[in-house]
């Protein structure tokens, strides 16, 4: 019998943040209803009927209602009205974690305390590509909430094959210790519980980043949760904030590291090859996972998770951009 994961308030959630977070109008909604609508009915012909474009509108307007109150609330939340919710924020230190990946400290140009955040959310940066014209991308926060700072961690998007990404290469190439950027107050709905169930967190490549808040927060909490890392990169040389993660784990009482590399070279002795075997790492049933890496990796690591008797429901990931996985397993 097929179990689902993800239902619809879960669904409805994840967009309301990712609306909130970019800013969504909700007289904007209107606009995408018309044109959703002309799609449907050019894309179906004549099988386009009155009551067919009647039900499709009627559904879309339910679910946008549902959005438009829940990013309601979110706004309330910050006291800022939709669509001005930009704020400037100067860059205090900037590290090469490596040839790819920046971290970015970042703290308010203004003189109010910094929005509360979550471990794990994230917030959206608006970078100008021409004039009077921005261009938005996600990054997870990669510090722990507390202070009045906050980090990002970004790769430069680049590689064979296709275009680099404007916003990531505009923070590597052109935004330096004192630069001004926009961001939005942070959001995002996949956040550290609080029970004292045991944790499993795995992370690839840049996928570390947004974990990393989650494991200085439980260090600043004195939690004594039992904690599983496993990190898997393509060497040493490219996994980023790799001597910070060594920090957190050896700072928690009952935490252990477990790393997979493609290239050995270098790689501390504990280390593995890829691929690793998830059914070897014994974890208790309670447990409660963290993914983040692309989607195709995360799917696979939560197939791989389920089958080694992690419950489904017990199993968070964050996505950026469009997050293609089924409903059901």
């Amino acid at each position: 019998m097929h179990r689902p994961y993800l239902d619809i308030g879960t669904v409805l959630e994840r967009i309301a943040h990712k609306h909130a977070s970019v800013g969504v109008r909700p007289e904007q909604y209107q606009l995408v209803h018309d044109h959703l609508l002309a799609a449907f009915s050019r894309i179906l012909g004549r099988a386009a009927t009155r009551q067919v474009t009647a039900g499709w509108s009627e559904l879309y307007w339910l679910v946008a209602d549902a959005l438009a109150h829940r990013e309601a609330d979110l706004y309330r939340r910050f006291g800022i009205k939709p669509g001005e919710n930009w704020r400037q924020w100067v860059v205090v230190q900037r590290v090469q974690e490596t040839a790819d990946v920046i971290s970015l400290l970042l703290e308010p140009a203004d003189e109010w305390p910094t929005d509360p955040f979550v471990a794990e959310q994230y917030v959206s940066v608006a970078v100008p590509v021409d004039e009077g014209s921005f261009q938005i991308r996600q990054y997870s926060i990669s510090s722990a909430p507390g202070t009045r700072r906050l980090r990002i961690t970004v790769e430069r998007t680049a590689g064979p094959g296709r275009p680099p990404g404007e916003v990531s290469c505009h923070l590597h190439d052109k935004v330096f210790l004192g630069d001004v950027l926009l961001l939005s107050p942070p959001f995002g709905e996949v956040v550290l519980d609080d029970s004292h169930d045991p944790l499993l967190f795995v992370s690839s490549g840049v996928g570390v980043a947004p974990l990393m808040g989650m494991l200085r927060h439980l260090v600043n909490t004195g939690a004594d949760r039992e904690v599983t890392y496993v990190h898997m990169d393509k060497s040493v040389t490219t996994h980023a904030l790799r001597f910070e993660l060594e920090e957190l784990v050896a700072a928690l009482p009952n935490a252990r590291r477990i790393l997979a590399y493609a290239d050995l070279t270098c790689a501390p002795r504990e280390a593995g090859p890829l691929p690793l075997d998830f059914a070897s790492l014994t974890l208790p049933l309670n447990t409660r996972a963290y993914l983040c890496g692309t989607p195709i990796r995360m799917r696979s690591w939560r197939n791989e998770l389920v089958r080694a008797g992690v419950d489904p429901v017990r199993i968070r990931y964050e996505v950026f951009g469009p997050d293609l996985w089924r409903a059901y397993t």
